[in-house]
């Protein structure tokens, strides 16, 4: 329904809690065969935890790994390593030493995501603002880069999500309440850009960028 390459459904199991048992398999059967809108579940301003797994990058070496300080020029048998392991006694390498192996691909839980936006797909006007009265799309001039248009239902976070695009994460209610001022602050947004991301995008919407163009 996303557009996306992978035909097949992702299955994810999910926990119930609350009530005795009677009642979560009566709100869990309710649920059979029905769509669940992002709308019923989080609300604007609310704080979220995702889970997810992160861009992968193989298996790497100490400098880019761990970002030790690479050898002098002159250094026998390679100067992108770890000079000194240990000593000779304990007679095993610690935990703490940097050393060469998987980067990336770990699952990660972020906490105290803020929910900025709960944006419909069917609403021309869901990257609209107060100050900022123009109709358009959240979707940027061109698409997002390596994920295409946004037609569904949608959540605009403040800060970065694990891993690459197209990838799935899941997202749960805060587990701890966030002691910060920024989570309990009102939401104020005055402006969102839909410029293009694939360069120095300068217009926002299609009929603006027409208008400054003109026919080709």
């Amino acid at each position: 329904k996303v557009g996306l390459r992978q035909k097949k459904a992702h299955v994810m199991e999910i926990q119930i809690n609350g009530g005795d048992v009677a009642k979560k398999v009566d709100f869990g059967y309710g649920l059979f065969e029905k769509t669940v809108p992002v709308d019923t579940v989080f609300t604007t301003g609310e704080m979220v935890d995702i889970c997810g797994v992160t861009k992968g990058h193989g298996f790497q070496g100490v400098i880019k790994r761990w970002g030790v300080r690479r050898l002098p020029r002159k250094t026998h048998r390679g100067l992108r390593k770890v000079a000194c392991i240990g000593a000779w006694h304990p007679s095993r390498v610690a935990w703490t030493v940097p050393r060469a192996g998987q980067l990336g691909y770990h699952q990660r839980t972020e906490l105290h995501k803020r929910i900025y936006r709960l944006g419909l797909g069917k609403d021309s006007k869901n990257a609209t603002t107060e100050t900022d009265l123009t109709e358009k799309r959240i979707t940027p001039l061109g698409g997002f880069p390596h994920y295409g248009v946004v037609d569904e239902d949608f959540l605009m976070i403040r800060g970065c999500v694990v891993g690459p695009r197209k990838r799935c994460v899941s997202l749960r209610k805060t587990l701890m309440p966030s002691a910060k001022r920024v989570a309990s602050e009102p939401l104020h947004i005055k402006f969102i850009d839909t410029s293009s991301k694939h360069g120095h995008g300068r217009f926002q919407t299609v009929a603006e960028k027409q208008a400054f163009v003109g026919e080709i």
